[in-house]
């Protein structure tokens, strides 16, 4: 699948992005990617060519554009136990710094951006996240209900803005949690939430899991909870974005 690597226009200057799309066959539906807590490298383009690779326009923004383009910081080939403390206190700040008003202000500007495209169709989107991607997925979601039709979110803290998020929300919601995440319990109160909000949704613990493990680039990775993410993911677009 091509990558093209793009700059998209925000209220605070340029975001540096690419996106993954079919060389043929266009226009294609589009899914706006957040990426995890350690930012576009390499596995994020491995996801959205596999993505792109049936039948969508995938476009992954950094999300720290603030400060500078990605990655903002060296990171190792492989983060593993011995990096995982160095890398996170670095990244941390990251997160912090990116508060919901910059998370909305920015899918505003990515999702107008992914919308105008020329290979991207009319109709929905989808938005897919992970881990705190999987909470500003939610976010947007949430913020534009009329054009976000499927929201996923996986390994992400989903529940940390409360009930009165998911209100707000009419796509059709999977989220994959780790085992490692939430307890049963935790996991039944989220879903009755989801529940009285009528948000449509799967929500299930992914077992054998710990957090991250859909990054194959770390010690968090589980080859079956992301296959099982695919199984999860590709239907859940399909069912909702026209022509997926």
């Amino acid at each position: 699948m091509p990558i093209k690597t793009l700059q998209i226009p925000t209220a605070d200057g340029q975001a540096d992005a690419f996106a993954a799309f079919p060389d043929q066959g266009a226009p294609h539906p589009g899914v706006l990617m957040y990426a995890d807590g350690f930012g576009i490298r390499p596995v994020l383009r491995e996801m959205a060519q596999e993505l792109a690779g049936h039948g969508y326009y995938v476009l992954v923004p950094n999300p720290f554009h603030r400060h500078g383009p990605a990655p903002v910081f060296d990171l190792p080939e492989y983060i593993g136990e011995e990096d995982r403390h160095a890398v996170f206190g670095r990244v941390m700040p990251l997160i912090e710094a990116h508060t919901a008003e910059r998370v909305l202000s920015d899918a505003d500007a990515y999702l107008r951006f992914l919308t105008d495209q020329p290979e991207v169709g009319a109709g929905p989107v989808g938005v897919t996240g992970y881990c705190i991607g999987g909470l500003w997925a939610m976010r947007t979601a949430a913020a534009y209900p009329g054009q976000v039709a499927a929201v996923a979110a996986f390994h992400g803290p989903v529940g940390a803005d409360g009930p009165d998020l998911f209100a707000k929300i009419t796509a059709e919601v999977h989220l994959g949690h780790a085992e490692g995440d939430i307890t049963p319990e935790a996991l039944g109160e989220l879903n009755r939430a989801l529940d009285a909000a009528g948000v449509g949704h799967i929500s299930e613990i992914y077992p054998g899991t710990v957090h991250g493990f859909t990054m194959s680039d770390t010690d968090a990775f589980s080859a079956s909870g992301l296959k099982r993410h695919w199984e999860h993911l590709l239907p859940l677009l399909n069912r909702a974005l026209a022509g997926g």
